[in-house]
C-alpha cells in the first residue's frame, strides 16, 4: 500500500533501475573502456593487449608478453593515462595496471 501514495516517478529513476537490473550499465561501461583503450593504444598495441576491467579508478590491461608489459609500465604509462583521461571525461581514472596474460 505504501506505493499507492508515492505519485508519479521520474523517468530517469525508472530507467536507471531498469539498466541496473538488466546489467546494461555495466556492459555499456565495459564497451566505453574498450573503445577508449583502442583509441589510445592504437592498432599496434591493441593486438597485444586487452582491457580486463576497472576497479576503484584503476584500469587493468592484459598484456601478451613480459617485455611489452615492462615497456608500457616504465615508458608509456603516464602518456597513456593522460590520453585515457581525455578520452573518458567524467570517469575518475587514478592508475593504469598491466597484467601478464596469454591468449
Amino acid at each position: 500500500m505504501a506505493n499507492e501514495n508515492r505519485g508519479p516517478e521520474n523517468l530517469a529513476d525508472i530507467l536507471g533501475r531498469l539498466f541496473t537490473s538488466r546489467g546494461w550499465g555495466r556492459k555499456n561501461d565495459r564497451l566505453r573502456l574498450e573503445s577508449a583503450w583502442a583509441t589510445v593504444a592504437g592498432e599496434e598495441l591493441l593486438k597485444d593487449t586487452h582491457v580486463l576491467g576497472m576497479r576503484r579508478g584503476v584500469l587493468e590491461v592484459a598484456v601478451r608478453n613480459a617485455v611489452l608489459m615492462s615497456e608500457l609500465a616504465q615508458f608509456h604509462k603516464r602518456g597513456l593515462l593522460t590520453k585515457l583521461r581525455t578520452a573518458m571525461p567524467g570517469v575518475t581514472l587514478t592508475d593504469l595496471k598491466f597484467r601478464a596474460a596469454a591468449w
